[in-house]
């Protein structure tokens, strides 16, 4: 009789667990605050009407004007940024500094009326994007949530081999409606996770790009400009990346990794720490760095961040909805010359790739058709994850944490080894925790198998 043919249904089952078990609350969370971030132009429009809307006027405030009546408001505040309206029926917006809080503050445009403010940290889509990120806790959670992406590559890995079909189709391209129980949930998660495997895998690996650790050195080994671009500029040791946070997203991921260009001609007269450690006093005006913006056509909705030392820029800078009308412009505090004007077509194709990927992860990139799209693959996402834990919880012995037994005939050496090493070189802190789930699988998770597989035996 012909043996059959070793397969590695066993070792994919074994680690789907492993990173099921682990990914699944992220995974539900990442999917709600997705969502909630995902419509946060509807919801804004909806909640801070009051703030964000405005009557179209004629004649607006010049921005110096406006900046004068913020200072005003807040006398002992910083501010930081300034964000001209989008439209003629948007409000102006600064973003102020005080008493160890960061808020924004909303502007009539025509009449220079201050409407309110809000803070930048506490509201609903700041915290979304905060935990989404980052958990809130900062470097640790953002080191959790790539651990979880990483770990959520594997499972759509081995979840694709486990459910591929083998000459069946039902239960894998569509579900049986027609079952009941475990049955019914096995279908669900099967179907739902064969259909958005690649959809989750784009999402998963654009939202990658962002992480502190894998994030960053995917951009120093990809994401690369010419060196003549920065030659005739004189440069800081601060990188732009400085001017995002958890919260706000000044300049695109293509341009976090560049030198900031300090403001030279004053520079010429300094020393250069004695530069640096100065206050700024730019001698040009925010209007005519407002000039500058419209006359090289940068797109509405962009960002204008105020230098904060002697040496500093204004950044004009736009995270466009279509990345092929990304801007980011560094202007001189004394003389207004741009030191820098950086655009999609300077980008390199892997920068281009990665912001496209980025507009589509945020449902920006078509307008309310991605918006709707990147909905259903979240829902996708919530209904795996919670028929994965049923199957789990319904499978699983009674009383037993239900790991699936690993068969020792199997070769573990070869394909499944590779397909985890693979894995494991592209994304560092996967492959670290793989050596420590295997030394725990290897130590006391395959004992306690052990010593049950008798009792499911005899059962």
């Amino acid at each position: 009789m012909k043996q059959p043919k070793v397969n590695f249904y066993n070792m994919a089952w074994r680690w789907h667990f492993y990173a099921g078990l682990f990914v699944a609350p992220f995974m539900v969370m990442l999917a709600l605050t997705g969502t909630i971030y995902l419509f946060k132009p509807q919801l804004d429009s909806l909640m801070y009407s009051s703030l964000f809307n405005v009557p179209a006027g004629h004649h607006t405030v010049p921005a110096d004007d406006l900046l004068t009546r913020v200072k005003a408001a807040y006398p002992q505040g910083q501010v930081s940024q300034y964000l001209p309206p989008v439209n003629t029926q948007r409000s102006a917006q600064f973003v102020v500094l005080d008493a160890g809080k960061e808020l924004n503050v909303f502007v009539d445009p025509y009449h220079g009326d201050i409407l309110g403010e809000q803070d930048a940290k506490k509201n609903l889509q700041a915290i979304a994007r905060a935990i989404h990120g980052e958990l809130m806790i900062g470097t640790v959670g953002d080191r959790l949530i790539e651990l979880a992406a990483g770990w959520g590559i594997v499972l759509v890995v081995s979840g694709v081999f486990l459910w591929w079909p083998r000459g069946q189709a039902a239960g894998i391209l569509w579900p049986r409606l027609n079952s009941r129980g475990r049955v019914l949930w096995r279908d669900l998660h099967a179907v739902t996770g064969f259909w958005g495997a690649s959809l989750l895998l784009v999402m998963l690996l654009s939202g990658m790009t962002w992480t502190g650790f894998w994030g960053k050195q995917y951009a120093e080994v990809w994401n690369t400009f010419p060196a003549a671009m920065w030659d005739d500029v004189p440069k800081s040791d601060v990188e732009a990346r400085s001017l995002n946070t958890a919260t706000r997203q000044t300049v695109p991921w293509a341009m976090e990794n560049t030198p900031m260009p300090m403001s030279g001609g004053h520079a010429e007269h300094m020393g250069h720490d004695a530069a640096s450690a100065g206050p700024a006093a730019p001698t040009i005006r925010l209007q005519d760095v407002q000039n500058i913006a419209t006359q090289r056509k940068v797109e509405a909705g962009y960002s204008i961040t105020l230098p904060t030392s002697a040496t500093g820029v204004f950044t004009i800078a736009v995270f466009a909805d279509d990345p092929r009308n990304d801007a980011t412009l560094h202007v001189d505090q004394y003389t207004g010359n741009v030191l820098a004007d950086v655009r999609f077509e300077h980008y390199g194709t892997v920068a281009r790739a990665t912001e496209i990927g980025a507009m589509l992860h945020e449902g920006k990139m078509f307008g309310v058709l991605n918006q709707i799209i990147v909905l259903l693959i979240c829902l996708m996402i919530l209904l795996s994850a919670v028929s994965g834990v049923v199957i789990w919880w319904k499978r699983r012995p009674q009383g037993k944490f239900g790991v699936p037994p690993l068969r020792h005939d199997l070769p573990k050496w070869k394909t499944a080894m590779v397909i985890m090493f693979a894995l494991a070189v592209a994304f560092p802190l996967v492959g670290a925790s793989l050596v420590v789930v295997w030394l725990l699988d290897r130590v006391l998770l395959s004992r306690f198998t052990r010593q049950t597989e008798p009792t499911s035996s005899s059962s």
